[in-house]
């Protein structure tokens, strides 16, 4: 018999009792029935279910979240089999966006009062942004919460297995350009992986992937993510992409 998954009520309830600022959340009761209270996901995903459980927010950046203050906020990592196999979703921002111009990033936003929590902001935000359709979606954990310091968001990413795959597409051109389901097997590939450096000094882990550099907070939550699912290979940390999100005008 299959596990039924949780409803959106019974995960949000399980993420506030378990929630705390130092670790992850894996929002299945029973971990040995991950994989088919997800509705038969493949076994790949389990690396990634172990991650959650374990990981703390050390583990995933070096800028935890602040006391108090920030804004909440939470992204969908979409991940599904897609025709080039096992992948995830990932959205490029509109080039004339004040903030974070043309960068890809995961779907999600602020999460809002009318929000039951982090996995329903997230939920909504992907379906808002690029009409993912919630019902065909399985959340099973939250990573511990992250601080972006340029935007002030405290970041609730929030892991999922696209059971029933939909065609996405941009909602509102002003703010998505486009959608990509990127290859695991991409982003884990040496010769895609780089080192990135911004005007304002910052530099990190980025990929080169489908005409686009990966970088910032997308770029090392998956960077980490990898790493910490042992999906890693050794790549060239000397080879640096120059990047600008500066608006276009």
């Amino acid at each position: 018999m299959t596990t039924p998954h949780p409803s959106a009520q019974v995960l949000e309830q399980r993420h506030r009792q378990l929630a705390s600022r130092s670790g992850g959340v894996l929002l299945i009761d029973e971990p040995d029935a991950l994989l088919e209270s997800l509705g038969g996901a493949p076994q790949w995903l389990a690396p990634l279910a172990g991650v959650a459980a374990q990981v703390s927010v050390d583990d995933l950046t070096r800028f935890p979240p602040p006391p108090t203050g920030g804004r909440a906020s939470s992204v969908l990592i979409l991940l599904g089999d897609g025709p080039e196999g096992p992948d995830v979703v990932l959205i490029e921002r509109a080039h004339k966006m004040r903030q974070h111009s043309g960068q890809p990033a995961f779907p999600g936003g602020v999460v809002e009062d009318t929000d039951a929590g982090v996995v329903a902001a997230a939920l909504r935000e992907a379906e808002e942004e690029i009409g993912v359709n919630a019902d065909g979606v399985r959340p099973f954990a939250v990573l511990p919460e992250l601080f972006v310091p340029p935007s002030g968001f405290v970041v609730s990413p929030v892991l999922a297995w696209w059971a029933e795959p939909a065609p996405i597409a941009p909602a509102d051109p002003a703010e998505v350009a486009q959608v990509l389901r990127v290859p695991w097997q991409d982003l884990i590939n040496p010769a895609h992986r780089v080192r990135v450096r911004h005007p304002s000094g910052y530099v990190g882990p980025g990929f080169t992937v489908r005409g686009l550099t990966v970088w910032g907070f997308t770029g090392g939550l998956l960077d980490r993510i990898i790493a910490l699912a042992g999906w890693e290979a050794p790549w060239d940390t000397s080879v640096i992409v120059e990047v600008d999100d500066s608006p276009r005008q």
